[in-house]
């Protein structure tokens, strides 16, 4: 279900991408950050409904909360002549790390354990 909502979600965003006004220079760090906050916030949506403890709330509030919280970020560091927008590229993309390792881990046990029972399969077959 939720790998139908990622490729309605990707066809959607090509299509309105390809409609979309361009985006001026002075706006793109805004929303490449805002970007890289949301994608965190899906990731982590991906990996906690892989462990069972998805909440549509938490994952909404984090998606837009991330991305403004974000988009302040970059507008505070700009007016302070000081890239704090680093600072929100670095945490965000950690935990966007950190999420893809959860997410792999899981599918790479699911692997072995379905290799695992085939293979016991195999033997109780041959017996």
């Amino acid at each position: 279900m939720i790998f139908i909502a990622i490729i309605l979600g990707c066809i959607i965003g090509i299509v309105v991408g390809n409609f979309a006004p361009i985006i001026s220079y002075t706006y793109s760090s805004y929303l490449a950050i805002a970007i890289i906050a949301s994608l965190d916030s899906v990731f982590g949506g991906v990996a906690s409904s892989l462990n069972k403890k998805f909440d549509m709330g938490i994952f909404l509030s984090g998606f837009f909360g991330n991305a403004i919280l974000a988009i302040l970020l970059a507008y505070l560091g700009e007016r302070l002549n000081v890239d704090i927008y680093l600072v929100a590229i670095f945490v965000f993309v950690s935990r966007m790390f950190n999420n893809l390792a959860i997410i792999r881990r899981y599918y790479i046990e699911k692997f072995r354990n379905r290799k695992k029972k085939n293979v016991e399969i195999t033997e109780n077959n041959t017996k």
